[in-house]
Formats: structure tokens, sequence, C-alpha cells
């Protein structure tokens, strides 16, 4: 899995890492600061959290022809610094006024445009390692790993927004309101880490970096840039904006886990457990879970009997404790509504070698399906998510308000739905995800013509901007429908999204030929 990579993946997958984590730390609660600290309705906090959503993803492509023009590290250093000034003033609590909604939205909007500056055009230089023809093959593979190291950052991120939110109020004495900020601070520290991450480690992809001091030094081992006819460039444009308009849909229904399946674990899911289930929500044992999978790779694909006695033993040790702290357990354990967003980070992680050991298998035997292909199945993996919380939804009330002291609504939790329903619908949608998400970027990567890499790139972050924007829907269904019915529209559009990509596939696996 990790064999004949370039050394480069490695540290551009960590720097990676260290900003998913604060902002994945930050969108834990963020939708629920929304509706606590400015009493917001479930609509309009839907409208604000998708428009953000929206900006992150839809700036790549002003990232990306910029990056196309004076070089992609330049922009990366740059989105950097100018998301940490929007961390940084989201991070002072100033109360729930309208200058506070203010300042708010103004840094919404900085870490938006800094996050299109960083994201893509790291994706990129991501992508240029593997022009080396030594690592051509390695494509897929490595984009796997670089998305896996994403989510190892988006794993701790609920525990952490938790945690500090938990300190800052019983330890240090905050309002349950200004209590969050010190979750969005956890971003700035964060941002510091990654930044010193890509410049120690520079020096194994600086030749990615682009720019026009770099294209000035030549260097006469590098593979020639290919040169397309307009013909060619115009079907490869094509392609790339079909599969564009499908993922819309995959994300609108996706990003409902910080929205709409975040308003269902906090209204209509028990708030405690017990037992075996109760572990799910330690992220250490899903940690030990993660090893105990590594491992157990490593112990059959490792070609010396030490590599297999260390692999033997890291899952002798990780059992060990998890039975361990199973017979610790006393009595039931709190579960808060932000939590469950640790479950698919968690299986992208954990499922990522099972993936792709499936598909190496399948490359071998050449029966490996296209990326396009790969796209599609996870579209109708998605809406079978969906089809099991429309399933188990009906008969449930109605989500409610009542009038807190302050005068501002507040969400009623009514019903105690065991944590198994999102556990489940969150492994669903991760399968849906490593068939899309990965295999999308690498297929942007691979397909782009050279000479807008950049730019095409950050078409798959606007598609993927008009699908957080489409976000909202959750938003404006909540409450207004039965909740069966909001879960079926989502998983109506995965299906449409499906048969259309169906439809198109010869022409999308022409291309990627």
């Amino acid at each position: 899995m990790f064999e004949g990579q370039p050394k480069g993946l490695y540290a551009l997958a960590l720097a990676n890492t260290g900003e998913r984590f604060g902002y994945y730390t930050m969108l834990a609660v963020f939708a629920l600061f929304l509706r606590a600290n400015y009493g917001l309705t479930p609509a309009m906090a839907g409208t604000i959290y998708s428009s953000f959503l929206m900006f992150v993803y839809f700036f790549p492509l002003f990232g990306g022809m910029l990056a196309d023009k004076f070089g992609f590290g330049k922009m990366v250093t740059t989105g950097i610094i100018i998301m940490f000034a929007g961390y940084l003033l989201l991070s002072v609590p100033l109360g729930g006024d309208k200058v506070a909604l203010v300042v708010m939205l103004g840094a919404l909007l900085l870490i938006g445009f800094g996050t299109g500056l960083f994201k893509g055009n790291l994706q990129v230089m991501v992508g240029d390692l593997y022009n080396d023809p030594k690592y051509a093959d390695k494509r897929d593979s490595g984009f796997s790993i670089f998305y896996m190291a994403i989510n190892i950052g988006a794993l701790f991120a609920p525990t952490a927004a938790i945690k500090i939110k938990e300190y800052a109020e019983n330890t240090l004495g905050y309002s349950s309101n200004d209590a969050y900020h010190f979750s969005f601070a956890v971003a700035c520290a964060s941002l510091i880490l990654s930044i010193a991450i890509y410049y120690i480690f520079r020096s194994t992809f600086r030749h990615t970096e682009g720019g026009k001091k770099k294209a000035a030094a030549v260097d006469t081992n590098a593979p020639a840039v290919e040169e397309l006819s307009k013909e060619d460039t115009k079907q490869r444009i094509v392609a790339l904006c079909l599969v564009f308009a499908v993922v819309i849909f995959f994300w609108m229904a996706f990003h409902q886990n910080g929205l709409s399946l975040t308003y269902f674990a906090d209204e209509f899911t028990a708030k405690s457990s017990e037992g075996v289930q109760s572990m799910a929500f330690d992220v250490w044992n899903l940690v030990l879970i993660i090893l105990i999978v590594y491992a157990g790779f490593s112990l059959f694909q490792s070609k010396t009997s030490k590599g297999k006695g260390i692999a033997a033993a890291i899952i002798i040790i990780a059992v060990a404790l998890l039975i361990w702290k199973y017979s610790m357990l006393e009595g039931s354990v709190a579960i808060s509504a932000p939590i469950f967003q640790q479950f698919n980070p968690f299986y992208v992680v954990a499922l990522t070698p099972v993936s792709m050991a499936i598909f190496g298998s399948l490359a071998a035997k050449g029966k490996e399906p296209s990326a396009p292909r790969k796209i599609a199945y996870g579209m109708i993996v998605a809406a079978a998510a969906y089809a099991l919380m429309m399933l188990f939804s009906f008969g449930l009330p109605m989500p409610q308000t009542e009038m807190g002291a302050d005068g501002q609504p507040v969400a009623v939790h009514v019903a105690d739905v065991t944590p198994n329903l999102l556990i489940g619908t969150y492994l669903i949608l991760t399968f849906g995800e490593l068939l899309l998400s990965p295999m999308g970027i690498s297929f942007v990567s691979k397909v782009a013509p050279p000479k807008y890499k950049g730019m095409m790139m950050g078409g798959w972050f606007v598609a993927t901007a008009i699908g957080n924007q489409l976000v909202v829907v959750g938003g404006l269904l909540w409450g207004a429908v039965p909740l069966w019915l909001c879960w079926g529209v989502f998983l109506a559009v995965c299906l449409v999204a499906a048969v259309f990509m169906f439809v198109m596939m010869k022409r999308l696996e022409k291309v990627a030929k």
C-alpha cells in the first residue's frame, strides 16, 4: 500500500492533515453554535452553514487560476496565512448581537478564500508527483493515501471540539456560547503545525510548486509536457464537466453530516449509550481498531519474519487494550451530537487499505472498474444510506422547538433512536465517499489538459461548492416535512445522478484511458 510512493506525498499529506484537523474541529460544532449563539432557526443556520461550505469549495477555482500564473507553492502559503487570520477572528467571543454576526461572517469569508488558495493547489501538487513515469501507476493509490491522511485529522476533530468546549465551560467558567470559540481556536494552532510541516519537508516536493522561477530552471530529466490538440482538449474538458455535474449531488447529500444528520443526532438520537456500543464513542478505541486493521494487512503482506512479528504484537496489544477498556466500563456514556461526525473519518482511515486491496486484486485480474464507473457506484451507495435513514424514520414525530428563557427558539429532544442508525448510515456513506472522492480527484489530475490543471482542479471544487450550497435543502426541509420525506429527497437525487453517470459512461471512459 505504502511502497513505491514518492516521498513528497507524505509531506503534503501531513501538511493537509493539520489544516483539515482545525477545519473539521470548527465544523463539528458550527451548526449548533449558530443556533445557540445567535438564536437562528434551523433553516437560517443551514443557509449560513451551506454558504460557508460553498465558499470553501468555490474559491479553489480562483486559487487554481492564480496558481496557474504565479505557482502552486505561493498560493498554498498565502492561503494558510489568510485562513489563520479568519480562524483567529472567529476565536474571539463577541456575543450574539448583529455586530458579532457580521464579524463572524467576515471571518468565514477569510477562511473560505484562504482554503481556496490552499486546498486545490496542494492537491494539484500531489497529482504532479505522479507525472514521473516511475510513479504513474501509483496515482490512484497515492490519492487514496492522501485522502486517508485528511481523515486522520478529521477523526480527532469532533472529540477535540467537544472536550475543549467542556473544558472552557467547566474549568475556565465560560458560558456555553462563549465556550464554542475555544473549539474554533484549535484551527489556529493546527495551521501553525501545517505550515511547519510544509516547509520542513519542502525539498521532497519543491519541483511541483510551479511559478516562473521554477519554470525557468528546466529539468532536462523531467518528462515532457503532453501537447494536446484543440479537439482532445475540448473532449477532456467536456468529460470533466460531466463528472462535475454528477458530484454536485453527492456532496449535497453527503455533507448533511454537519447539518440535518447532526440535527437528527441532537433531537432524535439517544443521549447515552451502554456496553459495547458505548466504546464506539471513545476515539481512542477507534484508533485501536485502526491499528488492528493496518497491522492485520502488514501481518499478511510483510516479507520478513520481523515485520510479521511486529504486526502480530501490535494486534495482540490493541486487542488486549480493548478488552481491558471494556472491563472498566461502568454505567452509561453521555453522547453529544457532534461526536457522530467522527465515524466518517474513522471509516475512511480504517477502510482505505481494504478498498485498495480489493481494487488492487481486481486490477491484477484486469477487472478494476474505471474511475468514472467507481463514481457512479458511489452515487448508488450514497442513495442506499438515505434509504436506511428513510426506513427507520417512518413513524417518528416532526422536529419541535420551544422558547428558551432568553426568548430564542430552542430545539427539543423528542425521541431516543438507537445510535446504531447513524453509525450505520455513516458507514454506508463512507463506502460511497471512498468510491467517489479520491477517485474523482485522481481522475481530474489525470484527465485535465496540462495548461488548465489548476483551473480544472478548481472546477472540481466548484462542483463541490454548488453541492455544498445545496446542503441548505436539509435545513429548509427540517421541520417542514416528515423526516422520511427529507431523507427521500437525498435518496432521489443520488439515484438520478447515478443514472446520468451510466448514460455518459462510454464518453467518460474514453478520455480516462
